[in-house]
């Protein structure tokens, strides 16, 4: 019998990690061999376990993804990464390939593509919820970083959550949805919410909103005049 391939998952929401792992586990050929919510955590087990695969949550409350892809792959260039995020932005989607990640998945869709996403990336393919062509792919690797929309020091002020938040807020979700959707407390959207629009001195939704279509974060047409 071959020996299982081996995934660790960091994603700093414990339901969806179950999730995933009841997905994963339909498959025999895979083994779960370890789980974080950090981002300091999840790269020490990946020291310690060299996975072959890592399933990477975007906004972990220590380290942006984009980061720790880097970390990751300097443990093992042999080690894959695939993204798990709720963003579907080309800026997060770009930023991701272009740190070393070969998947990207949206998390609406791990349910039915999780498991075809792993089997692309393990096989050494780049996998995208639209299969993506590896022409593409690389098409994306190579744009110069001043084409990515995201970037200005006020943002990078953010940390990954608020910056996970602020898309929420930008694209007209109530607070109680945000808190359902991140696995939180109304109050901790809340908290976040203040600190994002004090950092960016910003103040009003519709403010909010304009920055991040402005950045390139959501549809221009989800605000009018």
């Amino acid at each position: 019998m071959s020996q299982k391939q081996r995934i660790l998952i960091i994603d700093d929401h414990p339901l969806f990690r179950e999730g995933l792992k009841t997905i994963i586990g339909q498959n025999p050929k895979y083994e779960i061999v370890g789980e974080a919510g950090t981002g300091q955590n999840g790269l020490q087990m990946v020291k310690e376990l060299k996975p072959d695969l890592v399933l990477l949550d975007m906004a972990l409350p220590d380290i942006k993804g984009i980061v720790l892809i880097g970390d990751i792959l300097k443990v093992s260039s042999k080690i894959r990464v695939m993204v798990v995020s709720m963003h579907s932005k080309i800026d997060y989607i770009v930023k991701s390939f272009q740190s070393g990640a070969m998947g990207y998945l949206i998390k609406d869709s791990a349910v039915d593509k999780l498991l075809e996403g792993i089997e692309y990336v393990l096989k050494g393919h780049y996998f995208m919820d639209t299969s993506v062509s590896h022409k593409v792919i690389n098409k994306l690797i190579g744009l110069p970083e001043k084409q990515i929309a995201v970037t200005g020091s006020t943002y990078d002020l953010l940390t990954a959550r608020e910056q996970e938040v602020m898309v929420l807020l930008a694209e007209g979700l109530s607070t109680s949805r945000i808190a359902d959707k991140l696995f939180i407390s109304p109050k901790t959207v809340e908290n976040h919410r203040h600190n994002i629009m004090r950092k960016l001195d910003l103040h009003s939704i519709v403010e909010l909103t304009r920055y991040a279509a402005k950045l390139g974060l959501i549809d221009i047409d989800l605000w009018k005049e």
